[in-house]
């Protein structure tokens, strides 16, 4: 199935959108950014130049999706969610002019596969939210999310560990958790390292463990 384009919606000519995805009147697609397939990409969403979305990716209303962001595949973005580029914003130089793309250098938000951005939470870059994780409604990220974190406030902060679900997983002590929603199980390895059982081992010996 084609991508359906809605009466209203600006996609640029140079821009990508793949078979089965929706993209909703007022939304604006910028030049060489890619979108995935069977997406949907809500009304009044702004997709910056050469900014990337992955296949099975939900971006609602008003969500503002700077370059150079990467959006792996399965990723939610809220409503009127920001993705910043640039973490020292200024209108003018120090000589009070104008700036121009040459004055400055855009710098991207990376959604890693499965991760999702609560209404209104804002990712100031350059962050990585992992996969799977969950950041809350109305969040302020600074600084890295890990996989299966969810994290909220301002600047948000880790408060609980998550399954693919989205879930809040259940403390079954000794590093062990379970969602309640799947049965699926997760380890603990550091306080801020979390995966699926059966999985520790791929991370042994790895820097910082």
């Amino acid at each position: 199935m084609k991508a359906r384009i809605a009466p209203g919606a600006e996609v640029d000519e140079k821009a990508t959108v793949g078979d089965g995805t929706s993209v909703w009147g007022t939304a604006h697609i910028r030049e060489d950014a890619v979108v995935g397939r069977d997406c949907s990409i809500g009304r009044g969403v702004y997709i910056g130049p050469g900014v990337t979305v992955g296949d099975n990716c939900k971006v609602q209303n008003h969500a503002l999706v700077y370059e150079p962001a990467v959006v792996e595949e399965g990723v939610f973005i809220g409503p009127s969610a920001v993705l910043t580029n640039d973490p020292h914003p200024r209108a003018v130089t120090p000589a009070d002019v104008p700036k121009g793309p040459q004055d400055w250098t855009p710098v991207g938000v990376t959604l890693r596969h499965g991760a999702s951005i609560g209404a209104r939470a804002v990712c100031v870059a350059p962050v990585t939210v992992g996969r799977w994780a969950l950041v809350a409604a109305g969040a302020v990220v600074t600084r890295d999310v890990p996989d299966f974190a969810l994290v909220a406030g301002v600047p948000a902060r880790r408060v609980k560990w998550v399954g693919r679900a989205g879930v809040p997983l259940e403390d079954e002590g000794d590093g062990r958790f379970r969602c309640p929603s799947t049965g699926e199980r997760y380890t603990e390895l550091d306080s801020d390292t979390l995966v699926p059982e059966g999985e520790e081992a791929l991370h042994e010996g790895l820097p910082g463990d």
